[in-house]
């Protein structure tokens, strides 16, 4: 059997495009491992999220113009992942083994952003993705309770160690204070709890980690943005006039602090009713998706008001991880796809690896 040459192979998969990248997966570097036996053929695609929704027709596309070659005879396509820095800011310090900071926030409270910090974080996890979070929101931080976890943080003797709950690696002012007791800080001491929960944690490798920001447009937010690289902002909103006012306030600080948008996420869009299933617009209808549009950044997703969702906040239980079928958490899935997927087109304003093969 004659040999099949590498570079026509190479040349078949480039009618594979990624289509967030707009590039074929060849001159992506997305090919690793190439081997070619007998007819046989073997690779590897590298995509740059686990959180990729379409992953399995571009495997399946992959193997189909391969095996239409001739001499073909099997096509063997391991599909796996690398996600990539966003980020290359030589004035801030990386945090060792962080890849992407990504900070969720809104111009005021009561949007359900800690709801939605959670469980984009858990829905990141659930798609294979490394994922820690910290609870910025230092005046009211209320990740433990969502997540379910009530031990105190623990040290190995030079760092804190974070807690663990649903696959994602926990740091919490609320670990660290008596549940009642009020939190009364003025901006240096803001700025260096944030810089401890970066640098003084034992976070190992991640490929996101998410930051629950408070609401509005205050310290947290520039001392983040002095102290680490940070990936995008995820702004929350409602459909409603003042929310999206406010929104509109906080996408503009986050641009004057030099921290892309990677979207915006209309929460609490609509409401079921249980009993007829009708749905109703509370807050108003397509005001997020609008303003999005208006101020020229990606629209991440809506998000309804569903009891379950409070009911999982307020028990520790997320609604990623506890209705794990549902369109609610569909929703979310769908979020935590386009957000990875703002970051891998970031990331591709850095230079890529050429193709390898197994020789």
């Amino acid at each position: 059997m004659a040999t099949i040459p590498d570079a026509v192979v190479l040349d078949a998969l480039k009618a594979v495009t990624d289509p967030d990248l707009s590039r074929d997966i060849v001159s992506l570097g997305f090919v690793k491992n190439l081997t070619i036996v007998d007819g046989q053929v073997s690779f590897a695609i590298e995509l740059t999220t686990p959180a990729c929704p379409v992953k399995d027709q571009m495997r399946d596309q992959a193997q189909s113009v391969v095996l239409a070659l001739e001499g073909v005879t099997t096509v063997n396509v391991e599909m796996t992942a690398s996600v990539r820095s966003a980020v290359s800011d030589a004035e801030k310090a990386p945090i060792p083994g962080i890849k992407n900071i990504i900070a969720v926030g809104a111009g005021k409270g009561g949007v359900g952003k800690t709801t939605v910090a959670v469980n984009l974080a858990v829905a990141l996890a659930r798609y294979g993705g490394r994922v820690g979070i910290i609870d910025g929101d230092v005046y009211g931080p209320n990740v433990p309770i969502m997540l379910g976890i009530e031990s105190q943080l623990e040290s190995d003797g030079k760092k804190i160690v974070p807690a663990e709950k649903y696959g994602i690696r926990v740091v919490s002012m609320g670990f660290l204070t008596d549940g009642d007791a009020p939190i009364i800080w003025r901006g240096p001491m803001l700025h260096g709890i944030v810089r401890q929960f970066f640098q003084d944690v034992v976070w190992g490798e991640l490929d996101y980690l998410v930051v629950d920001m408070p609401p509005g447009t205050g310290d947290v937010a520039l001392s983040l943005s002095q102290t680490v690289p940070v990936s995008g902002a995820v702004v929350v909103t409602t459909p409603q006039t003042v929310s999206l006012s406010d929104s509109r306030r906080a996408v503009a600080m986050y641009r004057k602090l030099n921290v892309p948008t990677l979207g915006l996420i209309e929460n609490m869009s609509y409401y079921v009713c249980p009993g007829c299933e009708r749905e109703s617009d509370l807050f108003g209808k397509g005001g997020g998706e609008r303003m999005a549009e208006e101020l020229g950044v990606p629209f991440l997703g809506q998000i309804p008001l569903y009891t379950p969702i409070r009911i999982g906040g307020d028990t520790g239980a997320p609604i990623v991880n506890a209705e794990p079928d549902s369109p609610v958490t569909q929703g979310f899935l769908n979020v935590a796809e386009r957000v990875a997927a703002q970051i891998s087109i970031a990331s591709y304003r850095q230079p890529v690896s050429a193709p390898s093969t197994g020789s």
